[in-house]
């Protein structure tokens, strides 16, 4: 199976349970709820999405022909940030040592309209810990080392178990009690950004205060300005 990357890179974890932690981040071109077309975000599912998700064109992006393959464009990348001296900067909160474990997150778009298990093994075989971001509709498939779930108002939830649930807040037509039932080890409230940004982090913030099931996620990495 050939792979369909927008972008490959170097950076820290900058939101959830593994904020500060570095990582490859493998975004993957497509999504289910959205085409990543301006003219069609009335119509999307998603009409909050701020991530460019279409083409192969970003940096280390294209169409990679085989599993082996990107993963081994993964660990240059982990090698190169390596060199650059980051991880010795970085903090991190996760549940692996940071220094120790190479870490990839796999994004989008939808990753999983892409990722396989063929994908996860290779990454495994590299010395990987994998993670993905999924926005919940499509079942994750086995041997993941971390599942963080964004669901969106308008579609089913079929990823009911995992590591973090990670919900966009506010949302039209969802609350975070609708989610609480499911099987994850956290909760997190994540501020919609956009215009009312600020608005949106004061209304997360009191919700978690009121709620201590629910966290506080916020997107360090807009606000110190990495990818």
């Amino acid at each position: 199976m050939s792979y369909a990357v927008k972008e490959l890179y170097y950076t820290l974890q900058g939101e959830g349970a593994n904020t500060g932690r570095p990582a490859v981040f493998v975004r993957f071109a497509g999504c289910n709820l959205w085409s990543g077309v301006e003219a069609d975000r009335a119509s999307a599912v998603c009409r909050f999405c701020d991530t460019d998700f279409v083409g192969t064109d970003g940096p280390r992006g294209g169409k990679y022909r085989s599993a082996d393959a990107l993963a081994l464009a993964v660990a240059a990348e982990w090698e190169r940030g390596d060199r650059q001296g980051y991880r010795e900067a970085a903090w991190s909160i996760a549940p692996w040592d940071a220094t120790d474990t190479a870490f990839c997150v796999l994004t989008g778009g939808e990753p999983l309209l892409q990722v396989d298990g063929a994908l996860i093994a290779a990454l495994h075989r590299r010395g990987m810990a994998v993670a993905v971001e999924t926005n919940g509709t499509i079942r994750a498939p086995e041997g993941l080392d971390w599942v963080c779930v964004s669901p969106k108002a308008g579609v089913g939830c079929a990823q009911r178990s995992g590591n973090e649930l990670k919900l966009v807040y506010p949302q039209d037509g969802v609350e975070p009690r609708d989610y609480e039932d499911l099987a994850f080890d956290h909760f997190f409230l994540q501020p919609m950004d956009g215009p009312n940004r600020e608005a949106n982090t004061r209304g997360a913030l009191e919700y978690c205060r009121r709620h201590p099931l629910w966290r506080l996620s916020l997107q360090t990495h807009k606000l110190i300005g990495i990818p």
